[in-house]
Parts: structure tokens; C-alpha cells; sequence
């Protein structure tokens, strides 16, 4: 097979997954509305098919290396195809979660009087997401990204009766308005900056200018970093404008699993797909750090507050986006999409398996903690450290990099609270040595897989190092500290339980910090509901 009809191949596998929830939601949909049960078996084997075809275009993409097509429209719009290592390992992860979620849905649906129009909605909302994937240029990454938050508003209102799902479908709604309006921004300026809208093309331009003196750089240049940033981060709900997550608890879980493992990474790939856009302009960089630790810790803190598993999960989503935003601010790519992966993954299993968590508190009594607690938490600290250190060593990890000095202090920070969980539980040597052996074995997975995904991105240019390495710096003295006062809140809740700061400071975490009720104000004054009398 020459390389032309296997680059051809790669590109028509990789649109095969979105055009078959397609073309299942659009076309077939309509013919099942009596036969619910069968159109969702029906659209849980189109993902599968969708799935295997994203797989193969993987393995064409090990042959043909990244692969781009379009095809002129009207005018300068064109429809494209952008194929490479990013794009793939994406798609094949949001196709494989897809499989998960429509096999899920199921039986979780069966019965439901709106089945066959929960499937079809699901349907489109999955095939706008793997566009978003593939799209070859700006206006067609702009119409899926509008097209998924118009899906996925028909889904977060699938039970309108509750007027919370209304409520928080309407504060997602004028976010993503904000985000659409943030890419349209962008969309005007980069044409005029760089007569484009192609990705490949907009790339050559990018580094054009980046060999150019910085005082040659276009404003417009620097706005649309900006413009992205401030994109990526109304839809990655990153504060202030994260209300909106918590609240979208009433809608059904599959939607929930989707929403929290997909559809929130899309402003981390927002910020990979156009990164070498936000590197123009450091001030946009550090902003998106910056914005990233205070989502961060704000979201950990009030996560930790919340009965509700679900609402949990969910302030811990927006955590996590903030760990990815800090990351792509900093310049860590690869950390970024591996850790994109990662909690997908997670989150996904966490929230189709939510139900059975419920019984988990309620089978085991709280035990007073041993009185060698404290001092367990700090050996468990230095013995992290330590395991950190040897990992970086044997892998020859540099921390000079940008991102893998923040990578390698937060490690320690998980891997301490796994040692001190055991420890104090299982005073067996064995079972320390055994939990030793496991927090250095993710050690080793963690920076092999890091070195893997480096792969993926080109290195960073020298004078974005030298940036970002300060950047990267401040935030550290910034952020060990706060995190190893929450690492200690966490482990010990016994030293600060009673104390009243923390009970005063609990009561305003368990509310938010207030910022949700003023969130729902502002959209009850701007969209009011139509409330409706019963008559008697």
C-alpha cells in the first residue's frame, strides 16, 4: 500500500467514529422511537465500530506519521482533517469511554419513558466531541465545540421538571456562550494575524513569528493567547467560573460519567491542539497558572466538605482541570495530556460505580486515630520523598525542565498519604514494606509514562523555558506549602476538628465560599424561570 492511500486510510478511520453516532442519532434515531431498548443497543455497537475504526487509525498513523487533509467549502472555510499523535491518543480515549457509557446506559435507561431520546442525544453529543478531535482548522473546531454544548444542554435538561437541572443547565449555557464568543474572537483575529484558519498552516506561521524579534509580534498575536486562555478556561470550569459543575447532579450518571471523563478535558485540548499560539505571550501563560493553582486548591478544599459523592467527584473535577491548567501554564504539555488520560479514566469508573460507593462509609465505623499518627505522616513524607528522588534518578529525570520540577515535588504529596493510610492502619512490617513497594512502583509508572507522552510535543523553544522557569519557581514557593497544609488538614482532621477557625472555615468551604449562590442570582436575575401555578 503506497503512502498516499495509507495517509487516506488513517484519515476516513479516524472520521469513521464520529460519523457513525452520527449518522445513529440524525438518521436512525427517529426510526426506534418505539423500540427504545434496541436504538441503544444499536448506538453501544456504532461506538464499538467506532472505537475498533480509531484503533486502526492509530496503527496507519505508525506507518504514515501525522496526516492532514481539507476541502474547500465557501468561500475561505474549508472542511479539514487534522490527524497526529495528540489527536489519536484523544480520540481513542473518548471513543473507548463512550463504548462505556452507551453499554452503561443500556440498562441504566431501560425503562425510562425517555430512552430512545436520551440515546439519540448522547449520540450527537458524543460524534461533536471526537470532532472536536479531528477538526483540521479553527471555524470547524469553533462549530463542534458550540455543537457539544448544544447536546449536551438537551441532556443536563433530560428531566426539565427539576428545577435544579434547569437551573445549572442555564448557567452552563451562558458560560459556553462566553467560550463560544472567546473562539470567535480568536477565529477573526487569527485570520487577520496569520490570513488563516488551517491548523498546519497557522503552526508555520506561529513559529514565523516566534524567529522574529518580540517587538515585531503583532498584538493581535498576544490576544489571541489571551482570547484561548480565557477560552479554555470557561470550559474547563475553572474559577469563577466553575459554579456551574457541581450543580449538574440531576441529570442521568452515564451523562455525568461523560461530562466529568470528556467534555470538561475539552479546554485542556483546547490549550495542547493551539499551544504554540498561547507560548506568543508568557503574561498568557502565567495567568493560565496562575488561575490554575488558586482552581486547585480552592475546588480540594471545598471538596473535602461534601457528604455527597457525586458533588464531591465534581468539585474534584474542577480541581483536577485546575492541576491541568497549572501544568499547560508552566509548559508541561506531555503532564498535561497524560494527566488528561489519567483522569478520565478515573473519573468515568468513579461515577459509573458511584452507586456502590454509597455502602462503603456506612459498612465500617470511623477508629480514633493511633497516637503515632503525626509522627507516622512525617516519616511517610521523607520516605516519599526519598522514593521520588530514586525514581527521577533511575530515570534520568532533569529538573531543570519546565513541568518536571512541579512534577516531581507534588508526587511525594499522593504517595505520602497512601504510605500514612497504611501505616497507621496495618502496624505489620510487612504490609509497610509491601505499600512502600507499591508507592515506588507509581513512582517509576509515573515519570516512565511522562517521558512516553514527551514524545508527543516538540521541545520548548529556549526563550519560553527561560520564562516559564520563573514562572514555575514563584508558584512553587506559592503552592508546596499550601498543599502540604492541606496534605496535614487531611491526614489529621484530629488537631484541627475542634479547633473554631476550622469549623468557621469548614462552614464557609461547605457553601463554597458563596460564590455558587452568587452564581445562581446572577442567572436567576438574567434568565428567570417560568414558574408555573397548579390549579386547584
Amino acid at each position: 500500500m503506497n503512502p498516499s492511500t495509507l495517509s487516506g486510510l488513517t484519515l476516513w478511520l479516524a472520521l469513521a467514529a464520529p460519523a457513525m453516532l452520527a449518522v445513529t442519532g440524525i438518521l436512525v434515531a427517529p426510526l426506534h422511537r418505539g423500540r427504545p431498548i434496541s436504538l441503544a443497543r444499536l448506538a453501544a455497537r456504532m461506538s464499538a465500530v467506532g472505537l475498533a475504526c480509531s484503533l486502526l487509525s492509530a496503527f496507519c498513523l505508525w506507518f504514515t506519521g501525522p496526516t492532514q487533509a481539507s476541502w474547500k467549502m465557501v468561500g475561505p472555510f474549508e472542511l479539514g482533517l487534522h490527524i497526529d499523535s495528540l489527536s489519536l491518543v484523544t480520540l481513542n480515549l473518548v471513543a473507548f469511554l463512550l463504548v462505556v457509557v452507551f453499554r452503561y446506559s443500556v440498562s441504566y435507561m431501560s425503562g425510562d419513558p425517555g430512552q430512545a431520546r436520551f440515546t439519540r442525544w448522547l449520540c450527537l453529543t458524543g460524534a461533536s466531541v471526537l470532532t472536536i478531535l479531528i477538526s483540521g482548522n479553527l471555524v470547524q473546531f469553533a462549530l463542534a465545540w458550540s455543537s457539544t454544548s448544544w447536546c449536551l444542554h438537551h441532556l443536563l435538561v433530560f428531566y426539565p421538571e427539576r428545577p435544579g437541572a434547569r437551573l445549572a443547565a442555564r448557567k452552563k449555557f451562558i458560560v459556553s456562550r462566553l467560550g463560544d464568543a472567546c473562539l470567535l474572537a480568536v477565529i477573526a483575529l487569527s485570520w487577520k494575524t496569520y490570513q488563516t484558519w488551517n491548523f498546519s498552516e497557522l503552526f508555520i506561521g506561529v513559529d514565523r513569528l516566534r524567529h522574529a524579534a518580540p517587538e515585531s509580534i503583532p498584538m493581535e498575536a498576544s490576544l489571541v493567547s489571551f482570547l484561548l486562555v480565557l477560552g479554555a478556561m470557561l470550559k474547563s470550569a475553572q474559577f469563577p467560573f466553575h459554579s456551574w459543575l457541581p450543580d449538574t447532579m440531576e441529570t442521568p450518571t452515564p451523562v455525568s460519567a461523560l461530562m466529568h471523563a470528556g467534555i470538561i478535558n475539552a479546554g485542556g485540548f483546547l490549550i495542547l491542539r493551539l499551544n504554540a499560539l498561547v507560548l506568543l505571550s508568557p503574561l498568557a501563560m502565567a495567568t493560565l497558572a496562575l488561575f490554575g493553582v488558586f482552581t486547585a486548591l480552592f475546588a480540594s478544599l471545598v471538596m473535602l466538605t461534601h457528604a455527597s459523592i457525586k458533588r464531591s467527584l465534581a468539585f474534584s473535577t474542577v480541581a483536577q482541570m485546575g492541576f491541568m491548567m497549572l501544568e499547560c501554564g508552566v509548559g508541561a504539555f506531555s503532564l498535561a495530556l497524560l494527566h488528561l488520560v489519567a483522569h478520565s479514566l478515573y473519573k468515568a469508573h468513579a461515577f459509573l460505580s458511584s452507586g456502590g460507593a454509597v455502602h462503603q462509609p456506612r459498612a465500617t465505623l470511623p477508629r480514633p486515630l493511633p497516637r503515632n499518627s503525626r509522627t507516622a505522616l512525617v516519616v511517610s513524607l521523607v520516605t516519599s520523598l526519598a522514593l521520588t528522588a530514586i525514581s527521577a534518578f533511575l530515570l534520568n529525570i532533569h529538573l531543570a525542565t519546565p513541568g518536571h520540577l512541579l512534577m516531581t515535588c507534588l508526587l511525594p504529596l499522593a504517595q505520602t498519604h497512601l504510605l500514612w493510610g497504611v501505616w497507621i492502619r496495618s502496624p505489620r512490617f510487612l504490609h509497610g514494606l509491601l505499600a512502600a513497594g507499591i508507592a515506588f512502583g507509581i513512582g517509576l509508572a509515573y515519570f516512565a509514562l511522562n517521558r512516553l507522552f514527551e514524545t508527543l510535543f516538540p521541545p520548548l523553544p529556549h526563550s519560553v523555558v527561560s520564562t516559564i522557569s520563573v514562572v514555575e519557581w514563584t508558584l512553587l514557593l506559592l503552592l508546596l506549602p499550601l498543599f502540604l497544609a492541606r496534605l496535614w488538614i487531611l491526614s489529621l482532621p484530629s488537631e484541627w476538628g475542634h479547633h473554631p477557625f476550622f469549623q468557621q472555615l469548614y462552614v464557609h468551604a461547605r457553601n463554597g465560599f458563596y460564590f455558587n449562590t452568587l452564581a445562581n442570582r446572577t442567572v436567576a436575575a438574567l434568565w428567570p424561570f417560568k414558574t408555573t401555578r397548579s390549579h386547584s
